[in-house]
């Protein structure tokens, strides 16, 4: 795993990093199910990997599933164990998704606009990609990765010349007519990414060199390098390859199948080097991520309130009204604000419908009709963030009995509410409603709102810069439960001008939004 920075220019820097090798798809591959040693394995790996996460207050968490997954008979349950345990949840990418994500990164990493091969070797399927920069033109996956060619080819310690010709063979049969696609359309360079290989090309420049070199980035590696390589393991047991300069010990058994491999491929494709790319499907995810979501992280350097900003974003996700419903909240705060001293609840119940305020729309975004309803399946269905689900039912319901129906124990989702909370939404949604109908006409032709209570009645005074006839009529519709809400008849009248409260009260208007720069995404 990585834990990265998204700057302000959407790079990234790196600020944490943490690995387990677990081998999961040993003895799981070719649809057979993942062993429970594998699986515990992953899970404990994956649960310190959430911890981390959430020591760094990570505003995303990113994690996918390949070959071992993809293939597994058990690899569903696997899934929904992981976001049991762990919270984390992972979706399966296609080999071929995994390809292009990982030519991404080798081609952040290395920065060639010329066309590059990009190779990935993993432990159950190998990636090989042609493109110029980002744009990738052939991207395929094959499922002859190390672990699957060690446990079909590796039979002896070392491994007899017969082995090795019938792993060649099978891997040729793989990617021959696919590599001889990529020499004919040609190619400047061959990028190397991943553990396995990373750790052949660090043995190869010990080998060649006398020392073993500490950094890998963008460093280029001869293919005779390579080749020789492949002489000096094959030839060696397992035991005696431990002693080679820049092993991995946890990829000792591995590498003989991993240095045919590589060396077959390179061979094939001509390659006079191999330019080593420390960045792979991780750092490909994050690419994804900021390219397809630069909106969502200009809101968060912007809103750093991940609950404003989830609400946010849902609710441009549903292509919401936005002058309506920022009008919409105006107005139910003010009167929300005015009456404190009736209904008796919080600022956090004021916060709640802030959102459902600026929610109660989104429900058109399936349909109009009965959009209130729509509003509710939205909300709860949202993936809204930084709340507690009985926060994000509270505000789903007060955006559903904002027009229509009022609040009933006869309806399922309301009867679920203890008792205060109940009351809750039907002083929030009361509230609501005249603030809906204040702006009927959808013109924003309401610009105050005063709240007067006088000799048992509760007057409120409206400022208004055009013609308000259709929001007078509307809310004197819909009054009723206001009304049972303050305790008081309430009359409405158009106030002189320059008398109603402006919409939001200085003391309650929001600090500016931090600058651009002052806070940083960060991405698992």
């Amino acid at each position: 795993m990585i834990v990265v920075r998204v700057r302000p220019d959407f790079s990234f820097e790196v600020v944490d990093r943490e690995k387990e090798m677990v081998r999961l798809g040993a003895g799981g591959l070719d649809g057979k199910k993942l062993t429970p040693e594998a699986m515990n394995a992953a899970l404990q790996a994956l649960s310190k990997f959430a911890r981390l996460a959430q020591s760094h207050q990570v505003d995303e968490t990113l994690a996918v599933a390949t070959s071992a997954v993809r293939e597994a008979e058990n690899g569903g349950a696997f899934l929904k164990a992981i976001e049991r345990k762990t919270g984390i949840r992972p979706r399966i990418i296609t080999g071929t998704e995994e390809a292009r994500l990982i030519h991404l990164a080798a081609v952040y990493g290395v920065d060639t606009p010329k066309p590059a091969v990009v190779i990935d070797i993993g432990g159950g399927s190998v990636e090989i990609t042609l493109g110029s920069g980002s744009e990738v033109e052939f991207a395929r996956s094959f499922k002859i990765g190390v672990i699957r060619l060690t446990e079909r080819f590796v039979d002896s310690d070392p491994i007899s010349g017969r082995d090795e010709r019938k792993m060649v063979e099978h891997i040729r049969e793989q990617v021959d007519r696919y590599l001889d696609h990529i020499v004919e359309n040609g190619f400047d360079r061959v990028i190397g990414t991943s553990g396995t290989i990373l750790s052949l090309g660090t043995m190869a420049v010990a080998a060649a060199r006398g020392t073993v070199p500490t950094e890998l980035r963008n460093l280029r590696v001869p293919a005779k390098h390579i080749r020789r390589l492949r002489r000096d393991v094959l030839a060696l047991s397992d035991k005696e390859r431990l002693a080679l300069p820049g092993l991995d010990p946890r990829r000792a058994d591995l590498t003989v199948a991993g240095v045919v491999l590589l060396d077959t491929i390179l061979q094939r494709l001509g390659a006079e080097d191999l330019t080593l790319c420390d960045l792979a499907l991780r750092e490909g995810l994050v690419l994804d991520y900021i390219r397809r979501h630069q909106k969502e992280i200009v809101h968060i350097e912007q809103i750093p309130d991940v609950r404003r900003r989830s609400v946010l974003e849902l609710a441009e996700r549903c292509n919401y009204y936005a002058d309506h419903a920022r009008h919409i909240v105006q107005m139910s705060l003010a009167l929300f604000d005015q009456t404190r001293a009736l209904h008796g609840l919080t600022d956090r119940e004021r916060e709640w419908l802030e959102y459902s305020a600026l929610m109660h729309d989104i429900g058109s975004h399936i349909s109009f009709g009965r959009h209130h309803r729509h509003s509710y399946y939205l909300i709860t269905n949202g993936d809204l963030r930084g709340f507690q689900p009985e926060e994000i039912e509270i505000m789903a319901l007060v955006a559903r009995y904002h027009r229509r129906s009022t609040p009933k124990t006869s309806h399922e989702e309301y009867a679920r509410l203890a008792t205060n909370r109940r009351r809750t939404v039907r002083t929030l949604s009361a509230i609501l409603r005249v603030a809906e109908n204040l702006d009927r006409s959808h013109c924003q032709v309401i610009s105050g709102v005063t709240v007067k209570a006088r000799n048992g009645d509760m007057r409120v005074e409206l400022a208004a810069s055009g013609d308000a006839e259709l929001e007078m009529w509307a809310t004197g519709r819909h009054v009723a439960p206001f009304e049972q809400v303050v305790g008081h008849p309430v009359k409405l009248v158009l106030a002189a001008p320059g008398r109603a409260v402006p919409l939001i009260p200085a003391a309650k208007r929001r600090a500016t939004p931090v600058p651009r720069g002052q806070r940083l995404t960060r991405v698992t």
